[in-house]
């Protein structure tokens, strides 16, 4: 493929996931929405049609695929339900993919079959309670107690907001926690593997959240949790690096989310906009409708385009052709652009329904809620800007 056009490949595979999230997402969407309800039986489907797998290597059960063909899922997903979308998006970005890159063999084997299969979810515990875009704060501690093979990380502190933390198959989250003090002062950040169901390890209660109601979200609270020496992550003080590529490689999965959602209220306004009849004729006849539907697929195509320009970028880095400054760029631009204009496009969208889109009976409305965390999640529009101007050589 170039940057500019995906390949057939990936179109065929667009199709497989579009019929999947159609047949087996939609019909059931608006309930699991109203009900709150994480659909955890449809994780192993999932994992049977290797959505989990797509970037992860065939020795731990994956595809060995590229990363636009995680992005064509997400978006085909999020096309319909954006909490599904996430489900996959968290999976494999936020659960597999620190396993996958930072992981021990051992490790490896131990946790990817199953997540890859749909068998289990993971999580990444990132986000504190007073540490959100300022990550390098965290409060949360883990010293190491004993030596040798009986030394054990000792974990206290709490995360917030993680997704899929407390689902009936969460397997481990990977917790980022300070481990000491680097030379310059500021805190050694290290990632440490917690199994779901160790002691002192607590999952709270599910968020009342505005949109994303399908999806699992939680807080959780380290309380003098123990987890063996070799469930570090990586190296020791390497946490902070860690999690900086792992949010670049999110930022293009929920730019993905965002074109789903964005593609979703294009069609739901265009056929709208044909079918309501006001005063005698369709209301797409009006221009104070056409133009701003046509606003929406030019947002739209934009949107994609700088998407998948990312994903494309993406893999190329992996091929050795690209530098991370040039996928940290991409990722920025494409996530900053794409989710401010699915948060336009569910606005535009309520408004060309009128009365209808502020009705649940109406999947608009679901998406007008669910956008909005688009901007805020894997990074705030602010952060983006700061991390764009920063590529361009402004001073920080």
């Amino acid at each position: 493929m170039t940057a500019f056009e995906l390949s057939k490949e990936h179109e065929d595979f667009r199709a497989v996931v579009r019929e999947f999230a159609t047949e087996q997402v939609a019909p059931h969407a608006d309930q699991w929405d109203r009900e709150h309800r994480f659909p955890v039986e449809l994780v192993p489907q999932m994992g049977d049609l290797g959505l989990f797998g797509l970037v992860v290597p065939e020795e731990y059960g994956g595809a060995g695929g590229d990363f636009t063909s995680l992005c064509v899922a997400i978006e085909e997903l999020g096309r319909v339900d954006q909490s599904i979308g996430i489900t996959l998006s968290a999976g494999v970005g936020l659960g597999i993919n620190p396993i996958l890159s930072y992981g021990t063999d051992e490790q490896k084997q131990r946790w990817l079959p199953d997540l890859v299969a749909g068998r289990a979810l993971a999580a990444f515990g990132l986000t504190e309670p007073d540490a959100g875009s300022d990550a390098g704060a965290s409060r949360t501690k883990a010293r190491l107690d004993g030596e040798g093979d009986d030394a054990q990380w000792v974990v206290d502190g709490a995360k917030a907001f993680i997704t899929n933390s407390g689902t009936d198959i969460t397997s481990v989250v990977t917790v980022t926690a300070r481990t000491g003090t680097l030379d310059d002062g500021r805190p050694e950040i290290s990632a440490i593997l917690v199994p779901s169901g160790t002691p002192g390890f607590t999952v709270e209660p599910a968020y009342n959240k505005l949109g994303w109601h399908a999806s699992d979200t939680h807080g959780l609270s380290f309380d003098g949790a123990r987890v063996p020496a070799d469930h570090l992550l990586g190296a020791r003080g390497s946490g902070f690096k860690q999690f900086l590529k792992t949010l670049d490689d999110g930022r293009i999965a929920i730019s993905a989310l965002a074109v789903g959602l964005a593609q979703a209220c294009l069609e739901a306004s265009t056929e709208y906009a044909k079918t309501r009849v006001a005063f005698g004729r369709p209301i797409g006849v009006n221009q104070g409708v056409s133009f701003q539907v046509a606003d929406l697929a030019v947002s739209v195509e934009a949107a994609r385009m700088l998407t998948y320009k990312a994903a494309w970028l993406k893999d190329l880095h992996h091929e050795g052709k690209r530098s991370v400054a040039d996928v940290k760029q991409a990722a920025a631009i494409a996530k900053l652009y794409s989710t401010e204009a699915a948060v336009s496009a569910t606005r535009i969208a309520t408004q060309i329904f009128g009365g209808n889109g502020f009705m649940e009976e109406y999947p608009v409305a679901r998406f007008y809620r669910d956008a909005k965390i688009l901007e805020i999640g894997e990074g705030t529009s602010e952060v983006q800007r700061m991390v764009i101007s920063r590529g361009l050589g402004l001073p920080s």
